[in-house]
């Protein structure tokens, strides 16, 4: 037998431990009250003969207390309740030492990979995730109902970013950028006024998104068609300098050509300016800011042809990379990159064809941009086209008191995400259970995402000036709270799911992309969509559905559940599962299949989705991605490549990662043996669980591989 502990460990069955909890207990009774050796044998033969493969350690002391009341034990069942009380509070009273000790010896593991950007070694990474540890263990113990704890500890949902908890602060949001560069912002008490050049903006843009970025935890997002008027200032001053100095010495033409010359130099400086300082800025979090650049070329834009060379610049410093301490180009992390495509763009003869056939080149070097179907996403979202706020997830439309869409300047107030399978696997095939379990632990989700809501009530717009007094996303007075911009569906609350495709192996024993496991797989989606249409109308609230990219969570719910439940094929034995809707990675489907099922389920998980299609090879396939990309604009709102190809980040070397003779992965080009740094496509046998097998190799492979 397997006893399931607390903190959802799982260790071997003990019958000693429960004799030493008895005999505690016996101590501080009357001889009369005390249990004899054989009634303490009794009670641990009765567990043991149960048959139980695995137990709650809760279930246990149930049993122990129900036992010796049974044999009229009562002032001996008092003390050991009073016993198991104390334990408790002992556990309660802190529960972070070793945590943090682990942490700051570098010997926790779980949280040196939670997130590929920190570095667990700095100590400025190290102060924010001691200050993540107190968080979680106050949420845990106070801030959060027991019935939500204990939900999240059993795998049933997953309360997000527990450990920003204590604080006021939210998830992600869309950066009113043009508003704080137009009309100026405040940063540490000092006037940052509008400004004149290309240059400056940007700039200015680095120095906001990075104090941004210390004031919430989840991603931001910037559009930077607001700084097409920048440019143009730029190439005004400068011709307006050439012709106070060479008029009448040079012709018209000429001075055009130094204005546009110089125009360009500025240009170049000022892209290099926002990927140099994004990628050498650290935040008070211990890792560069999470930030998203929304490259989106607006047809009636005033300013079309000066952000047409922005984006055109971005891309092709993207595509060159940045030099790493070696002095090799490598990707950089960040900004992540989400490019538009519209009709003047889609590889269909328009005007700015060439800007897409860049982003390919792009796409095929460096995995980024992203691909937004403008055609795709007006039919969603009442003929808007917007940015994800960073971490993906999206605004629901949303009116002022004009009447006019505002999508800049709005905020995610955080995520809570529920496990699919887990509801299968207890429901057992049967799906009248099913929807009537699903419906109770969505009023749990539901209960979760409240708590977000109370804890932002009533915060003061001076928590984070940067957001709600200066621009990033309102302009408060001194004093005021948030709290209108948490109503009325300004702000988001979103439900995340996990699992589909083995949720509908469950319930109806096919994929969820047979025609059967199909109908069940829209229906379950549209009855996720229609509890959170219902929780809005009920709260006032935004809640929205959200096909959650969480990637380390498939991994959580399937452990737990492998942990609970045992190995159930095609659900617990590959030690993940899907993310959101999407394919099982080792169903046989082709990318434009892939993509237009899964575009059916982005019409509904209109708070957040994104699809991902695998592609071998990608810088000798360019004709390939360039049909993709074609597809993706008729097709499907938001996608991503992904290579099968390996490579090493740290020397940029794109040849095939060796496995050495330490069971390591590493790059045979610079020897880098840390798999942050790399990406390994997956050459195994097929099992996908905790450990690797080389195919061609009979030892154990113990390294993580992040991109299978």
């Amino acid at each position: 037998m397997r006893i399931i502990k607390r903190d959802g460990r799982a260790v071997d069955y003990d019958r000693s431990k429960i004799s030493t909890a008895i005999e505690k207990a016996n101590k501080e009774v009357r001889k009369s009250e005390k249990a004899t050796k054989e009634e303490i044998d009794s009670i641990i033969e009765y567990i043991e003969e149960l048959g139980k493969k695995r137990m709650l350690v809760e279930d246990i002391q149930d049993i122990i207390e129900q036992k010796l009341m049974e044999i009229e034990k009562f002032e001996l069942a008092k003390r050991y309740i009073v016993y198991r009380y104390n334990r408790a509070l002992v556990r309660k009273s802190n529960t972070t030492d070793e945590t943090i000790l682990g942490l700051i010896r570098n010997e926790n593991k779980e949280l040196a990979e939670e997130n590929s950007n920190k570095n667990t070694m700095l100590a400025s990474t190290q102060r924010d995730y001691i200050a993540g540890e107190v968080s979680r263990d106050l949420t845990k113990r106070l801030l959060l109902p027991e019935k939500i704890n204990k939900a999240h500890e059993e795998g049933i949902l997953h309360f997000h970013d527990a450990d920003y908890f204590i604080q006021p602060i939210f998830n992600c949001c869309l950066i009113n950028i043009g508003d704080m560069l137009d009309n100026g912002t405040v940063m540490n008490g000092k006037m940052i006024e509008s400004p004149k050049s290309f240059q400056v903006a940007c700039t200015v843009t680095t120095q906001i998104i990075a104090a941004v970025a210390s004031n919430q935890y989840g991603g931001q997002s910037v559009d930077l068609r607001h700084l097409g008027k920048y440019l143009r200032k730029s190439y005004n001053k400068y011709r307006k300098q050439m012709q106070e100095k060479y008029k009448g010495k040079l012709s018209e033409d000429l001075i055009e050509d130094l204005a546009k010359e110089r125009q360009m130099v500025e240009l170049k400086s000022g892209v290099q300016t926002i990927q140099y300082q994004i990628n050498t800025l650290m935040t008070t979090n211990g890792q560069s800011p999470f930030v998203t650049l929304f490259l989106n070329l607006q047809a009636d834009d005033e300013y079309i042809e000066e952000n047409a060379m922005i984006i055109e610049e971005v891309l092709k410093q993207r595509l060159e990379g940045i030099k790493n301490e070696k002095g090799v180009y490598v990707t950089p992390a960040f900004p992540k990159l989400v490019y538009v495509l519209d009709e003047h763009n889609c590889l269909k003869g328009g005007k700015y064809d060439y800007l897409t056939k860049l982003a390919v080149k792009c796409s095929a070097k460096r995995m980024y941009p992203d691909y937004i179907s403008a055609k795709k996403m007006r039919e969603n979202y009442e003929g808007n086209v917007f940015s994800p706020m960073g971490c993906r997830s999206f605004l629901s439309p949303w009116k002022d008191e004009n009447g006019e869409y505002k999508f800049e300047g709005r905020f995610n107030q955080g995520v809570v995400s529920i496990n699919l399978p887990q509801i299968g696997i207890i429901s057992k095939g049967d799906e009248e259970e099913f929807w009537k379990l699903l419906d109770e632990r969505l009023e749990i989700c539901k209960e979760a995402l409240m708590c977000r809501h109370y804890a932002l009530l009533g915060t003061k717009a001076e928590t984070s000036p940067i957001h709600w007094r200066y621009g990033a996303v309102a302009r408060l007075k001194p004093g005021e709270t948030i709290d209108e911009l948490l109503k009325g569906g300004y702000s988001t609350l979103s439900l995340g799911y996990i699992g589909i495709y083995e949720l509908t192996k469950l319930v109806k024993g096919v994929s969820h992309t047979t025609k059967e496991g199909h109908e069940f797989a829209i229906k379950l989606i549209k009855h996720l969509k229609d509890a959170t249409r219902k929780w809005k109308e009920d709260t006032g609230l935004g809640f929205a559905l959200y096909g959650t990219p969480a990637e380390s969570l498939c991994y959580r719910f399937a452990r737990i559940d492998k942990e609970k439940y045992g190995v159930i094929k095609d659900v617990t034995d590959k030690g993940y599962y899907t993310n959101s809707y999407h394919v099982d990675v080792r169903e046989k489907i082709d990318a434009f299949s892939k993509l237009s099922f899964e575009s059916e389920f982005q019409t509904v998980s209109t708070g957040g989705a994104i699809s991902y299609v695998e592609v071998p090879n990608m810088k000798n396939n360019l004709e390939a991605l360039e049909e993709v990309v074609k597809f993706i604009y008729d097709n499907i709102q938001y996608a991503e490549f992904n290579t099968k190809s390996d490579y090493c980040h740290e020397c940029g070397f794109d040849g095939e990662i060796i496995i050495n003779d330490n069971n390591e992965w590493e790059c045979p080009n610079c020897g880098n043996k840390d798999h942050k740094k790399m990406n390994v496509t997956r050459r195994t046998c097929g099992y996908l669980g905790e450990n690797f097998w080389n195919a061609g190799k009979t030892k154990e492979i113990k390294a993580r591989v992040l991109h299978l």
